[in-house]
């Protein structure tokens, strides 16, 4: 009996020992692969994975609602990128507003914080459009909500703070997925966003050109745009044959005479966007006497001849619909230039997008943006360029705004960054970047002029150049 006793008892001691190393095998899981953790999520697809020192590359496809308001009617592919770090450091959510770079790459606010970065592909730039494409459900709140739902999907891996980013187009779509979700992101970092609240008012413009740079570029560039409209018929020659040669159709803005002119009228504003004051030494300084190819060369140079061609205008039919439906865009006046010379002025947005496609343009819309910013903005930064003539038109902030700002980058254009700013406000700007993104180290947090960022500059990675694309789209 006593032997049975004790044979029991060892067994149980033994089944209690075998219990407890299974608890804590459980207890410790295989880590899993952040490829696998990615496309665990429903909807969530690889395209492909591209190695980067440091860091994990990945194209993917998400499945999207076309109408987020109905989501049973239909679905498309949205394309996404992962710059993945570590599960453990912050989240910033990109986006440019136009197609998305499959290749690795780290904006500055990543670079700031030394996160990961997620980035979209906003919808009905190819191929994240549907098919058949309702352009009805192209619009600031369907994108936006895009982004609500790539957060939710992704937050559960990404659990650290997030914050959102993105130049021009991407700066206005920054701030619009904040107006719209303002519970998602622990901060924003919007870099030279357009915000045009009135489309039919755009005296700023005039008002900017007026005065950009020097009296003597203004005149050299001033110029070129207007011996370009003297010399139309010799130029518009040289232009059909380029055309002809390149396979250029001109049906979408309705003749080769609408899209030179657009081309030359774009030639000033393209300038500022682009370059800086000292690109001015490029400018031919006497016009009236220069060749036919000198001021041929300058506006191709700047503005682009293919850029009101079908082909040019292609690519970008989706922001063109959403100027002549939400956003609105600019019309600017031509002083230095007589009106016999100018046929069309700055046309409409309705004028570079294929006719088949119904557009309604909905004044309301960026007014409730802009109320929705001056009264309610939380940890949001604006940044914008001295010399950039989007900023004209600017987001302002009004007495109900808490810890955001307004800053200008001296001399910049349109690629204007926090690295551009003044030494102080790059040093607030930085703390304040770290603080929402809840990686400020203790020194910063002491004495916010100490603040930089935490990651050190990869010039592979860390693209300082703005996005280049023809002038007149933000």
């Amino acid at each position: 009996m006593r032997k049975a006793l004790r044979w029991l008892l060892a067994l149980v001691v033994l089944i209690g020992t075998v219990s407890t190393a299974g608890a804590a095998t459980a207890a410790e899981p295989k880590a899993v692969d952040i490829k696998d953790r990615l496309l665990s999520i429903p909807g969530m697809s690889l395209i492909e994975e591209k190695p980067y020192t440091g860091y994990r590359f990945f194209v993917l496809n998400y499945t999207q609602p076309v109408d987020h308001r109905h989501p049973s009617k239909g679905t498309f592919q949205q394309r996404i990128t992962v710059l993945h770090k570590d599960v453990n450091r912050p989240t910033v959510f990109y986006t440019g507003g136009y197609n998305v770079s499959t290749n690795p790459s780290r904006r500055e606010p990543t670079q700031i914080v030394d996160g990961n970065q997620v980035s979209m592909e906003y919808r009905y730039f190819t191929p994240s459009r549907p098919a058949p494409a309702d352009w009805s459900k192209l619009d600031i709140w369907q994108a936006a909500s895009d982004q609500h739902r790539i957060f939710k999907a992704l937050k559960p891996v990404y659990s650290e703070n997030w914050i959102s980013t993105g130049g021009s187009k991407g700066g206005m779509t920054a701030t619009y997925y904040e107006r719209f979700y303002p519970r998602d992101m622990d901060g924003v970092v919007a870099y030279v966003a357009p915000n045009d609240v009135v489309n039919k008012e755009d005296s700023a413009y005039d008002r900017f050109f007026a005065r950009v740079g020097t009296e003597e570029c203004r005149d050299k560039l001033n110029g070129v745009q207007r011996e370009a409209l003297v010399r139309r018929a010799p130029l518009e020659a040289k232009y059909a044959a380029y055309a002809a040669e390149n396979g250029y159709t001109f049906d979408t803005i309705g003749s080769l005479d609408r899209a030179y002119e657009a081309v030359v009228l774009d030639y000033v504003w393209g300038f500022w966007q682009y370059s800086t004051l000292a690109d001015c030494a490029d400018i031919p300084a006497d016009a009236k006497n220069a060749t036919d190819d000198a001021i041929w060369n300058s506006v191709d140079t700047i503005s682009g001849f293919s850029a009101y061609t079908d082909q040019g205008l292609e690519t970008y039919t989706p922001y063109y619909y959403q100027a002549g439906t939400q956003l609105g865009a600019p019309t600017i006046h031509f002083p230095h230039i007589e009106k016999k010379y100018i046929r069309y002025g700055y046309q409409p947005p309705r004028n570079f997008v294929p006719r088949s496609i119904p557009m309604k343009f909905e004044p309301w819309a960026m007014r409730d943006v802009d109320t929705w910013v001056r009264h309610n903005a939380r940890n949001m930064l604006f940044v914008y360029g001295e010399n950039d003539p989007w900023g004209a038109e600017r987001f302002r902030l009004g007495h109900g705004a808490r810890d955001s700002y307004v800053v200008t980058a001296p001399g910049m254009n349109h690629g204007a960054n926090v690295a551009g700013l003044v030494p102080d406000q790059k040093a607030r700007a930085t703390a304040r970047i770290l603080d929402w993104a809840g990686v400020a180290p203790a020194k910063v947090q002491e004495n916010p002029s100490a603040a930089r960022p935490l990651a050190t500059f990869d010039a592979r990675l860390d693209k300082r150049d703005v996005e280049r694309e023809p002038a007149l789209r933000p």
